[in-house]
C-alpha cells in the first residue's frame, strides 16, 4: 500500500525572484476497490491509510450496517494491481447497491444514480439534554488543525474528527476527499462500538455538502462543525434531523445554520 504522501519535482516561482526546481510533498490519491462476495461493488479514490475504517464508514451510509456485529470480516489486500478490501456482512444485513463508476475524491455520491436515503430513516435521536458551549464550538477547528500532520506536509488533505461537548477530540483522520475523511472517522467509531454517536460532534475541515450531513445523520451524531459554509440542501437535511450545524467557524465568529437552541 502506498503512503499518504509522496514527492514530485516542481518549480517554485517567487514573485520578483528566480525560479527554483526542487522536491515537494503531495497528498497521494489512489483507488481502493471494495468487494462483496468476490465482486467489486465500488471504487473509491482516496488517500491510503485506515482503509478498513474507510470501508466500514462507507458501509454505514451505503448499507444496513449499524454496529460492529453487522460486519463479519473486512480484509485488505493487493489484488489485480490495486488495493482492495473484501467485505463479508452478517446474514440478513442489507448490502450496498453496486456502483457502476469510480467515486472521485471530490464527491461521495456522484457515482450513484439514485440518492439512497433509507439509511437515514431510522437515525438515532440525540442524547436527551445534550448541549454544547459556544466557546467549545469556536475552538474545535483550531484543535483539529493541530492534528493535521499530513496537511502540514502537503497542504492538500481534508480532515475530520469526532469530539465531545467538552471539546476533546477522538481519532482524527485525513484524506484527499472530505467525505472519505468522515467515513474513516465513522468507521473508527463503528469498530469501537461507539455508534450511534448521539453525544458527539463531527468536525470537518472543509465545506458541508449534502453527503456530509447524510453521513453524520447515519452515524447518529448530535451536530456538525465546519470551517467553511454548508450548501442549502445540507442545511435543510440538518434541520430535518434536528442536528446542530455550525459553519464558517473561524476564531471568535461562526454561523449557526441549524440547532441554535443546542448552543449555550
Amino acid at each position: 500500500m502506498p503512503g499518504m504522501t509522496t514527492r514530485r519535482a516542481i518549480v517554485r516561482m517567487p514573485m520578483g525572484g528566480e525560479p527554483a526546481r526542487g522536491p515537494d510533498d503531495l497528498a497521494v490519491e489512489a483507488p481502493l476497490v471494495l468487494a462483496l462476495g468476490g465482486d467489486a461493488i465500488a471504487t473509491l479514490m482516496r488517500t491510503p491509510g485506515h482503509d478498513l475504517e474507510l470501508a466500514a464508514g462507507w458501509l454505514v451510509v451505503e448499507s444496513g450496517v449499524r454496529g460492529p456485529e453487522d460486519v463479519e470480516t473486512l480484509r485488505g489486500c493487493w489484488e489485480d494491481g490495486t488495493d482492495r478490501v473484501h467485505i463479508t456482512l452478517r446474514e440478513g444485513v442489507r448490502p450496498p447497491r453496486p456502483r457502476a463508476f469510480v467515486t472521485s475524491a471530490a464527491c461521495g455520491v456522484c457515482s450513484a444514480d439514485i440518492l439512497d436515503l433509507t439509511a437515514l430513516a431510522g437515525s438515532a435521536p440525540r442524547t436527551p439534554g445534550w448541549t454544547v458551549p459556544a466557546t467549545v464550538l469556536a475552538g474545535l477547528p483550531a484543535a483539529l488543525r493541530t492534528r493535521q500532520k499530513a496537511f502540514d506536509r502537503t497542504g492538500g488533505l481534508h480532515a475530520a474528527a469526532l469530539a465531545d461537548a467538552s471539546g476533546t477530540l477522538a481519532a482524527v483522520r485525513e484524506d484527499v476527499g472530505r467525505h472519505n475523511a468522515v467515513d474513516k472517522v465513522v468507521g473508527h467509531a463503528l469498530f469501537a462500538g461507539a455508534l450511534p454517536a448521539t453525544d458527539r460532534l463531527l468536525i470537518v475541515s472543509g465545506r458541508v455538502s449534502f453527503e456530509i450531513v447524510q453521513k453524520a445523520v447515519a452515524a447518529g451524531v448530535a451536530g456538525i462543525v465546519a470551517v467553511s459554509a454548508p450548501s442549502s440542501l445540507a442545511v435543510d437535511l440538518a434541520r430535518e434531523h434536528d442536528l446542530l450545524l455550525a459553519g464558517l467557524v473561524r476564531g471568535e465568529r461562526m454561523n449557526l445554520y441549524a440547532g441554535e437552541e443546542l448552543v449555550t
